[in-house]
């Protein structure tokens, strides 16, 4: 499965558009990580839990938006976005989004 951030596929060509495809996440932090994120605000830098907490949750959102694309027949995934948004205090949804595309090489 191909993935772009851009309307095109290099050295391809749009055949059919199927649709938008999504996958999301909803993740919640954990009181250590937030006791432990308080500690370094003190001292500045990476907060390092939280980092890793919504690397994850992207590749999740991303490997469901790939499913979805999957399930619809598409070759590619084109115009991929990911968004975040607060659910509730503590709590974040991870969104990934695209066009769902089948595709043909370019003609010689």
């Amino acid at each position: 499965m191909l993935i772009s951030t851009s309307e095109n596929i290099a050295q391809h060509q749009i055949a059919e558009t199927l649709g938008i495809v999504r996958g999301a996440t909803v993740r919640a932090k954990h009181v250590g990580t937030d006791i432990v994120a308080a500690l370094k605000q003190l001292v500045g830098g990476e907060l390092t839990g939280y980092s890793s907490l919504l690397a994850g949750a992207r590749e999740q959102a991303l490997d469901r938006m790939i499913e979805d694309a999957r399930a619809q027949g598409a070759d590619a995934v084109v115009a991929v976005r990911i968004q975040t948004s607060t659910i509730t205090r503590g709590a974040s949804e991870i969104l990934a989004y695209g066009t769902a595309v089948r595709l043909k090489p370019l003609s010689d």
